[in-house]
């Protein structure tokens, strides 16, 4: 049932928001793109503080799945993501020591060139594809999660069809980004990082009133609640047992933020690697805090629903927006829709300038065929592609998810980031080189595919075993294992120092 306090904030007063906070957006790129070249789009000049870069990291790692999908899921599973927030903490360890020095000695604009310097032109076309599929999921997933809250807040109440709404925010995206790229997101991610955060403090501290809890009384009353666990280690067979959680987010890390060009494109427009390091190194320990408050966020929403008589709704993503617009008061309503914004274009802006930096770069290898004006030219094409691409697969998305967002991603992301955890792994970790050929995309399509065959078979083929998060470094493994098979069928095999 609906508590009385609950009310129902005006939609054009919401729109009204959301259209000032995207012109500040536009604003903030007008600044910050005057003089813009192509070098500006990929890498901004390299001129990016790493101050200003770290801190905008925070907004496009969290995205939309945090704000949203993180506190729905403590109903589920606790506090047991912070599990895998530990283990993120070694994955950026290595990121900033062993991927980025790397990255800054080759000078790459596109992190998968690496590949075609340590293999050749098969692995490294693969390389790219696998990550234009994987940011291309994810991106729109995540976008996806804002799009449904500003629709059933606003649009939906006008009848206005979901596909326009999609549409009219992946626009302004594009608007903000087709000029500056990288050199305006640096900028306007740190804008958004701080209102989405400003956004979970306050919630936090609102619904805390509410429920007449100080900080002692709120880690007392988590303690107590059946939210508060943290730490799993008893049952070898659940999924988020602490070592399966842990080495989930090693691998995790690595493999959607080290082996990410989304990611990694901001660090590389540092000036050097010694700031590249700076930014990995506070940004990483900055984010387990942010995390942890965002579960303490979700074990509230969960004990306020309980408390208030509030139905929970069929999908836990849907909670705290139901809350937050609902029950706190026309203030935290405002506040959270700016949040859910500032959450999810962060990642969004950031997913396609990579995007369309990664397809102009490694699929139509444009710096070795045209010169500045032709790279601006093409680029500009691939840009409005790709938000049309992100439209669609919006909507694709809306039509079939069934699950949590947040799993689903970390889902999709096992299957197609583990085999670029795979290729990169024996690129770093071997000496060998092979002949490079078209064994290569075919060993990482199997990767997955048997992965794919052991997730669904765990349970019953290991005694009630169930895959979860390290569904990565098992398809990794598995790339691994193929690569260095290939390499020893294949003739012309010969050993060369590592790059």
């Amino acid at each position: 049932m609906q508590n009385a306090n609950s009310f129902n904030l005006n939609p054009f007063l919401i729109l009204l928001i959301v259209v000032g906070y995207l012109f500040l957006l536009l604003f903030i790129a007008y600044l910050t793109s005057r003089n813009a070249n192509n070098e500006s789009f990929f890498l901004g000049n390299k001129k990016s503080p790493w101050y200003i870069v770290a801190f905008g990291m925070i907004g496009a790692s969290l995205s939309g799945v945090t704000f949203i999908s993180i506190p729905g899921w403590v109903g589920s599973s606790e506090f047991s993501y912070m599990q895998m927030v530990l283990g993120y903490l070694v994955g950026y360890w290595v990121i900033g020591n062993v991927l980025m020095p790397v990255y800054y000695k080759l000078n790459l604009t596109s992190i998968y060139t690496y590949l075609e310097e340590r293999f050749g032109i098969w692995s490294y076309k693969t390389g790219a594809v696998f990550f234009l599929i994987s940011r291309t999921i994810g991106a729109s997933f995540r976008l996806y999660l804002v799009v449904n809250v500003l629709y059933l807040a606003i649009f939906k109440s006008w009848h206005v069809p979901f596909e326009l709404a999609v549409i009219v925010l992946i626009l302004f995206v594009w608007l903000y980004t087709y000029k500056g790229g990288i050199k305006t997101i640096i900028w306007t991610d740190t804008v958004q990082t701080l209102f989405m955060l400003g956004a979970l403090i306050a919630t936090l501290i609102v619904i805390s009133k509410s429920l007449g809890l100080d900080l002692r009384g709120m880690v007392k009353t988590i303690h107590e609640s059946p939210y508060g666990r943290m730490f799993f280690f008893d049952d070898w067979n659940f999924k988020g047992h602490f070592v399966k959680q842990f080495l989930g987010g090693v691998f995790t890390a690595i493999a959607m933020t080290g082996l990410d060009q989304d990611m990694m494109q901001k660090n590389l427009s540092c000036r050097n690697i010694k700031d590249a390091k700076k930014n990995m190194f506070w940004f990483s320990l900055t984010l387990v805090p942010i995390n942890l408050m965002f579960l303490v966020l979700g074990a509230l929403l969960f004990i306020f629903a309980a408390k208030t008589g509030i139905q929970l709704p069929a999908h836990s993503d849907d909670l705290f927006p139901l809350i937050a617009i609902g029950y706190l008061g026309p203030v935290i309503a405002i506040i959270f829709i700016i949040g859910i914004i500032s959450a999810a274009y962060p990642s969004a802006d950031s997913a396609l300038t990579s995007l369309t930096t990664s397809f102009t770069v490694d699929i139509m290898d444009v710096k070795k065929k045209y010169g500045e004006a032709g790279i601006k030219k093409i680029r500009g094409r691939v840009h409005v592609i790709f938000s049309i691409v992100l439209v669609l697969v919006i909507m694709a998305f809306r039509a079939i998810n069934n699950q949590s967002v947040v799993s689903a991603i970390f889902t999709v992301a096992g299957y197609t980031y583990g085999p670029l955890l795979g290729l990169f792994s024996f690129g770093l970790l071997t000496k060998i080189k092979f002949r490079d050929s078209v064994w290569v995309p075919v060993i990482t399509v199997i990767a997955p595919v048997i992965c794919y065959i052991i997730s669904m078979n765990s349970e019953k083929w290991f005694g009630g075993y169930k895959v979860g998060f390290e569904l990565l470094l098992m398809n990794g493994l598995l790339t691994f294992f193929g690569l260095w098979l290939l390499s020893r069928i294949k003739p012309g095999r010969k050993e060369e120092r590592e790059i």
